[in-house]
């Protein structure tokens, strides 16, 4: 079953011969799902006072998500903006309760992996190959996890080595040159198991387009990628108490940069300095390494030691070889061929860090998590005059975070939990440190109705490139202050019987020192643009989802999020008031799958924004869409099957960004074989 945005899935049922119907407990798959982000330790979806939304690697296949970017496409509480597209190299944004990328944390595995350098993380980086499963915690989570959590959370947990020898391959072919091979290979032998895999994704994404309100149309160019990821992961457990474990990724990317069609209305607009490019490039270059130690200590199962060492290494370059490119010049503007200085921008980020921690339950009903982290970041960014060879530095600074957290678990009574915690955050940084308290309730009604309530102080530190960067064109401001939030919400979960669940989600997040672009025309001594604290922002608004069997192997899943962010104050003039840009639009998605125990399956998705303004003026929007994709599965054989997906159906054409094109229909199909 895929529900894919929701929680449940019919994974590893067991169904007799005669009976060839998938006949599950829709309430209890979806509240013992796994989830670890909500505590940072192991615990099911029941367990937690806080909404999470999951989606399981056997829905991730379904959906046909190539990327981590894609699986978020039907979750709840992210918006698309960054997150739809065909292109698999599209780059990725999260928007969750009114914040930006910068403001939610990415984790690989349980810690971070943000660039402290420019903030964010793509998630278009990750291959569904190594996921396991992905864990979205909206409204933030700094108390467990420190900076970049204002928003929320996205953990993606990785494939572990199996017991029994797996092979599992996949050949996938699709429209506008999609090509796509993956092996994973995996198994345990004695007190060793091991997990290697390699996937390899290639696209020439040459899709025809159109920018009516700029009467272009053509075919993009300049739009290819190619991807290659390895994989390992390493295991050893001499006993049942102690398991020590390597994890390492290697990816690598090369993608065109097209850039995108000018667009002359409104004078100086969101679309106003675009440019098609035909030799601009991207390169990715990311290694993580993780070396970890689990230890139960004592003699029982109460008392687990974690011990957690971890390398990353993230370069980003881009090469804009492009020599003349059509930009809009003047008043009225016309579009005039312009010279252009090829250059290359390169951003270079090594990171150190640990993670110690100790989940001790003390007592039957009471659970303490508690540890320390740590984290030393190096960053560096270039920009190099490809005529000349001369190099500008940018920025090249080191920023070394610490922390001590700890949170409280407390079943007072078979319906009433209460969880509380504390983190104390340490920075380098003048202004760097927080203490980030929370607090959460759960009450069960009745057996069939929980009421639940959270609160979470959240906050972000700075990038370097907003405190420190050199360039005049975004100069930083080493006088910023971190931003700051306070996120709150209180919900219901519904159980429908055995066949259904109902959960409702009502939320307000107030941050404030929001850090914001501002650009300064005319310039003054040759800077055109720095960075400041905005003020302040609040969103308030609902996430609902829906899962039900309607019969015996028919599911429904809805979703629907709806968002409100304000400006409550501003530097800007005139923005006091507005919507936030990007961050509120509406969503709502609807899935009917059916699945049988032959493997047969079909779904059908749809997916709709609702439209948002580009700017804090609220002058500029970008219109929503609608689209629906089909999902088919076939059995060939117990080892082999087919797929069939079809993207965009009806070939609806919208902007991601003002000038900037989605691909329309696509059409993949693939054989998938497990041994």
């Amino acid at each position: 079953m895929l529900i894919s945005f929701i929680f449940a899935t019919p994974a590893a049922i067991a169904v007799e011969d005669e009976e060839p119907e998938i006949d599950i407990t829709v309430t209890g798959k979806i509240l013992n799902r796994p989830v670890t982000s909500t505590q940072r330790r192991d615990a099911t979806l029941q367990d937690g006072t806080r909404p999470a939304y999951t989606i399981n690697r056997q829905e991730i296949e379904q959906q046909g998500a190539r990327t981590a970017k894609e699986a978020l496409k039907f979750l709840p509480s992210i918006l698309g903006g960054g997150t739809v597209g065909t292109e698999f190299n599209a780059l990725s944004g999260q928007f969750i309760r009114g914040s930006n990328t910068n403001q939610v944390l990415i984790l690989l595995d349980g810690r971070p992996v943000n660039n402290i350098g420019g903030g964010g993380f793509d998630l278009s980086e990750i291959p569904a190959s190594i996921i396991e499963r992905i864990e979205v915690i909206p409204g933030g989570g700094s108390t467990l996890y420190g900076s970049d959590a204002i928003g929320g959370i996205i953990n993606i947990i990785t494939t572990r080595p199996t017991e029994k020898f797996t092979a599992n391959a996949k050949v996938e072919l699709g429209s506008y040159g999609l090509n796509e091979q993956s092996l994973q290979l995996s198994q345990r032998v004695g007190e060793f198991s091991y997990l290697v895999g390699f996937s390899r994704t290639q696209s020439q994404n040459n899709y025809p387009f159109s920018i009516p309100e700029a009467g272009f149309s053509g075919v993009r160019t300049n739009n290819d990628a190619i991807a290659n990821n390895t994989n390992i992961k390493l295991e050893y457990q001499p006993s049942d108490r102690t398991k020590l474990s390597f994890t390492g990724f290697y990816l690598a990317k090369n993608q065109g940069t097209p850039g995108g069609v000018p667009i002359a209305n409104p004078l100086f607009g969101q679309g106003f300095f675009n440019s098609l490019t035909d030799n601009n490039r991207k390169f990715t270059d990311q290694v993580f390494l993780d070396l970890g130690l689990e230890q139960k200590l004592g003699e029982g199962d109460d008392s687990l030691l974690l011990v957690r060492a971890f390398s990353d290494r993230l370069n980003t370059r881009f090469d804009n070889r492009t020599t003349a490119a059509n930009t809009l010049v003047g008043n009225p503007p016309v579009l005039t061929n312009t010279p252009r200085t090829p250059q290359r921008f390169e951003t270079r980020q090594n990171s150190l860090g640990f993670q110690i921690q100790h989940n001790w339950k003390f007592a039957p009903t009471q659970i303490l998590t508690y540890g320390f982290d740590y984290r030393s970041t190096n960053a560096i960014n270039e920009t190099t005059n490809l005529a000349t060879n001369v190099i500008t530095p940018s920025y090249n600074a080191n920023i070394s975070q610490g922390a001590l957290f700890a949170q409280y678990s407390n079943d007072l009574t078979d319906r009433l939990n209460i969880t509380a915690g504390l983190r104390q955050e340490f920075s380098s940084l003048v202004n760097g440190s927080a203490t980030t308290p929370s607090v959460g309730i759960k009450y069960a009604l009745t057996d069939s109705t929980t009421v639940r309530a959270n609160y979470i102080r959240n906050f972000r530190t700075p990038t370097i490139a907003n405190l420190f960067n050199a360039n005049p064109t975004n100069i930083g401001n080493p006088n910023l202050l971190p931003e700051t939030g306070d996120s709150y919400d209180i919900g219901i979960d519904q159980k429908l019987g055995d066949i259904g669940l109902f959960r409702l989600t009502a939320f307000s997040n107030n941050i404030s020192n929001l850090i914001a672009f501002q650009r300064i025309a005319p310039p003054v001594n040759g800077i055109s643009g720095t960075f400041q604290n905005l003020g302040q922002v609040v969103t308030n608004g609902l996430e609902a989802s829906l899962n039900l069997q309607i019969v015996p192997n028919f599911f429904l899943a809805a979703n629907y999020t709806l968002n409100d962010p304000r400006i409550i104050s501003s530097v800007n003039a005139g923005e006091n008031g507005k919507e936030l840009r990007f961050a509120g639009a509406n969503k709502l998605n609807i899935g009917l799958s059916y699945e049988n125990p032959q493997g047969w399956y079909a779904g059908l998705f749809m997916n709709s924004l609702s439209g948002f303004p580009t700017d804090n003026l609220n002058t500029e929007f970008l219109s929503g869409q609608t689209t629906f994709d089909l999902r088919l599965r076939a059995p060939i054989t117990a080892q082999i099957s087919a797929t069939l997906g079809i993207e965009n159906i009806f070939d609806q054409r919208f902007q991601i960004f003002a000038g900037f094109p989605d691909g329309g229909r696509t059409i993949r199909g693939s054989l998938s074989f497990q041994f």
